[in-house]
């Protein structure tokens, strides 16, 4: 006996998925003018039969009602679609297709149920979020999404509302991104050396990426994703400002310092070369210590004037 086969789990790219469809159309002015030649055929038919009388009249009547009530209904059968505009059609609740092409339609089911929706260029700006970096300092961030509609049955027909879809994937890919990288760089273990605050283009692109491959099943295409807001939170912000203080400090210092010790190097050099004076080495070495003195002091420095001699 065979065995049975093992059952196949369906993957999300096996799902049936709703994609546009062109819907062919007539010139919305052809089935006007069709619409309303069909008034002078409609009392010609029922002259026609009034005058055969007998079972024609009663013929007559019905077919009066009833074409009459067609053609009032026709009316539903127009459809103008402005420019980057859509509309998907619906016949009792099917998809049957989707008009994107600007201009006056005319329908040749006037039952189908219309739903336009806009495919113009759109921006999302997220709220304040308040997440943790990689090294679980907390920050604020914000982003700025700018979207559009491609495909109007995805976006109508795979998810609830697309513009509430935006905003939740939207910020939950901010959320997820700003976790993967630090504020700023601090240490060298730091991701790739990558940061937030330092990286904004890298950092945006990766973004738009992220958002993209969300939105994509909701017929949706991201033109951009660029951080809008960043700051650490209140309640660590004015330890960091001393932090980023002490460090530019630092590095100022160090510039003083190496160029204090060039100009030193340099005196001493051009003292040697031109035989102004013979220093020996503790002469040197307190004409070092006074010169690093004059270069780094914040103040000026008071001059000592020594009148006896360097070994007194």
């Amino acid at each position: 006996m065979e065995s049975a086969p093992p059952s196949q789990k369906i993957t999300p790219s096996d799902e049936i998925m709703f994609r546009d469809l062109p819907k062919s159309t007539l010139n919305g002015f052809i089935g006007m003018a069709i619409h309303w030649l069909a008034v002078p055929a409609i009392f010609l038919l029922t002259f026609v039969l009034y005058a055969a009388g007998g079972f024609g009249v009663a013929l007559g009547i019905i077919l009066q009602i009833v074409i009459g009530l067609a053609w009032f209904l026709m009316f539903n059968s127009y459809l103008i679609i402005n420019p980057n505009e859509g509309a998907a059609l619906q016949f009792f609740g099917k998809y049957s297709g989707t008009v994107d092409e600007e201009g006056f339609h005319w329908l040749l089911n006037p039952l189908y149920e219309k739903q336009k929706i806009s495919l113009r260029i759109r921006n999302f700006e997220s709220a304040k979020l308040k997440v943790n970096d990689v090294n679980a300092n907390p920050i604020e961030i914000a982003a700025v999404v700018v979207w559009k509609v491609v495909d109007t049955a995805e976006a109508l027909f795979e998810v609830d509302n697309y513009h509430d879809y935006v905003q939740i994937q939207s910020e939950a890919a901010l959320r997820a991104m700003a976790t993967k990288y630090p504020y700023d760089i601090i240490e060298d273990k730091d991701v790739g050396g990558i940061a937030l605050s330092s990286h904004q283009e890298v950092i945006a692109q990766e973004l738009q990426i992220s958002v993209e491959e969300r939105l994509k099943r909701a017929g949706i295409e991201v033109l951009e994703a660029r951080i809008s807001h960043l700051a650490y939170s209140q309640e660590i912000a004015q330890a960091m400002l001393r932090r980023q203080q002490a460090s530019a400090v630092v590095a100022a210092r160090s510039e003083i310092v190496k160029g204090a010790v060039g100009m030193v190097e340099l005196a001493l050099e051009q003292l040697s070369q031109k035989n102004i004076i013979e220093l020996d080495e503790d002469k040197k070495a307190s004409m070092v210590s006074n010169l690093l003195v004059v270069l780094c002091s914040e103040t000026d420095t008071t001059p000592v004037v020594n009148t006896g001699t360097l070994y007194q």
